[in-house]
């Protein structure tokens, strides 16, 4: 399922680790970075490289929201939720975004274009409430400017 590339940067991000362990978010994460996910098969295939049991490669996974272990949407539109953005209207900006997408934060749009997260922080206390599209952070939003924001991706 890797490509003989990916094999290669995995086995020598394990030869940097003295502990296997310690190498599997980024494995993970150059995984994702050729195949756009982590499937079930690659994450088996990781857990053979680091030498680690599947179940362990499936936890961290499943672990991290910036490791996508379903298929993500063409964009994805993370909303930050901690105490400043809440406090600054985030709520509503995720009630707007989830009305316009119809889709709940957590899924993604039936024909694959957007995936929503509501995520813990983007580290943007001075731009509440803020909201991450792809790699783009937008801040201050409102419920009608992240709208809009949704409406210009293709």
């Amino acid at each position: 399922m890797l490509s003989e590339r990916v094999r290669q940067d995995i086995e020598a991000l394990r030869a940097r680790y003295p502990v296997a362990q310690s190498a599997l978010i980024p494995a993970l994460l150059r995984v994702q970075e050729e195949l756009g996910w982590v499937p079930p098969e690659a994450m088996a295939e990781v857990g053979r490289l680091l030498g680690l049991p599947v179940e362990v490669v499936a936890e961290v996974a499943s672990f991290y929201t910036l490791i996508f272990t379903e298929l993500p949407g063409r964009h994805v539109v993370q909303l930050c939720t901690n105490l400043s953005c809440m406090l600054s209207g985030a709520e509503a900006v995720r009630e707007w975004v989830e009305r316009e997408l119809g889709i709940r934060a957590g899924q993604t749009t039936p024909d694959g274009r957007v995936t929503l997260l509501a995520v813990e922080c983007l580290a943007a206390c001075d731009q509440a409430p803020c909201m991450l599209v792809d790699e783009q952070r937008h801040g201050p939003v409102s419920p009608d400017s992240a709208v809009q924001l949704l409406r210009e991706l293709d």
